[in-house]
């Protein structure tokens, strides 16, 4: 069995191997190129997202989810046959960290891969166009979130991108497969020297679960996150300091609030 195991690639990766360690493990990926470039990829991800979603682990925990409430909770109501999954639910109402958040990276469930792939592909149609870029204008924004939430069935605010140098240019409705909700919305903006970010969102999938995940798509970079209420996908061709401070923006604006809901139901 090769002493590279995932465990020890991934301890590498995220700068938690000994150092007497990372002599052998640095080697081994010279000598493999392909290995390496993958290793590179899993640290690129780790860093976007820690940029991206780090800032909400700092953030206070409600009262009602602190672990010794939530433990005391879970105690009560069920045995310990369940202990290990009432602590992956405390620590996935802590938020520790950008680790934690980059586990879906590695085990992404597939629906996610496809809701990448539909949001890369609508950013890559419609940006091009000039007069049909959207269906409803920015300059008509409330009927554009009133419409978009009721065919999503959920609320859809139109972030506020101003202080990233972004105007809302409008939205359209899109279809998307039924076993992932049947519709989806796409928002542009739009900056001062015409580059285009979309957002693409759909009502929750199925399982409901949170997940985070960040892609590079035939030229475009693509960050994703799903909670309960929603699947987002910011996609854009930005330099990636933009395209991260773009994201975090959306992903603040449209998740206030969510973060109990996503987690605890």
């Amino acid at each position: 069995m090769s002493e590279f195991t995932s465990d020890r690639l991934m301890a590498f990766a995220d700068g938690q191997l000994p150092e007497a360690e990372r002599a052998a493990v640095e080697a081994h990926l010279a000598a493999n190129p392909d290995l390496a470039a993958e290793i590179a990829a899993w640290q690129r991800q780790s860093d976007a997202l820690r940029t991206l979603f780090g800032p909400a682990g700092a953030e206070p925990v409600p009262a009602r989810l602190r672990p010794r409430r939530i433990a005391a909770e879970l105690g009560r109501r069920r045995s310990n046959t369940f202990g290990w999954a009432a602590a992956a639910l405390v620590l996935v109402g802590l938020g520790l960290g950008a680790g934690w958040f980059a586990r879906p990276l590695f085990d992404a469930e597939p629906s996610s891969q496809y809701l990448i792939a539909d949001a890369v592909n609508a950013h890559t149609v419609f940006v091009a166009e000039n007069r049909h870029a959207v269906e409803v204008p920015g300059s008509d924004s409330e009927h554009l979130s009133n419409w978009l939430s009721n065919r999503l069935d959920t609320n859809l605010g139109m972030p506020d991108l101003s202080a990233e140098g972004f105007t809302l240019v409008g939205g359209r409705l899109l279809p998307g497969e039924p076993s992932r909700g049947g519709r989806a919305a796409q928002l542009m903006y739009e900056n001062a020297a015409k580059q285009r970010i979309t957002v693409y969102v759909t009502a929750a999938l199925p399982d409901r679960a949170p997940a985070y995940q960040f892609a590079s798509q035939d030229g475009a970079e693509a960050f994703y996150w799903a909670n309960a209420r929603i699947t987002c996908t910011v996609v854009g061709t930005l330099p990636e300091a933009e395209m991260k401070t773009v994201s975090r923006a959306v992903y603040q604006q449209l998740t206030e609030g969510d973060v109990a809901r996503a987690n605890w139901g």
